[in-house]
């Protein structure tokens, strides 16, 4: 998959569990989870929201790269 992401970093630096990051950003536990592992790629507006809580750009998270 071509979106590569440091979901996992940036979660770890606000010191919350997938759980919580998920009730953070209105999704569940188990979409952060695929999204970190990169089975899932998230809509543009869940990136933003992610952007927003963890208090940086989309692009520094989220970065696309051809395969």
């Amino acid at each position: 998959m071509p979106l590569k992401n440091h979901l996992k970093e940036y979660r770890a630096r606000l010191g919350v569990n997938q759980q919580e990051m998920g009730a953070l950003v209105d999704t569940s536990r188990q979409t952060i989870s695929q999204i970190e592992r990169g089975d899932y790629s998230p809509s543009v507006t869940l990136a933003l929201k992610i952007a927003k809580v963890c208090d940086a750009r989309v692009e520094d998270i989220f970065q696309y790269e051809e395969e």
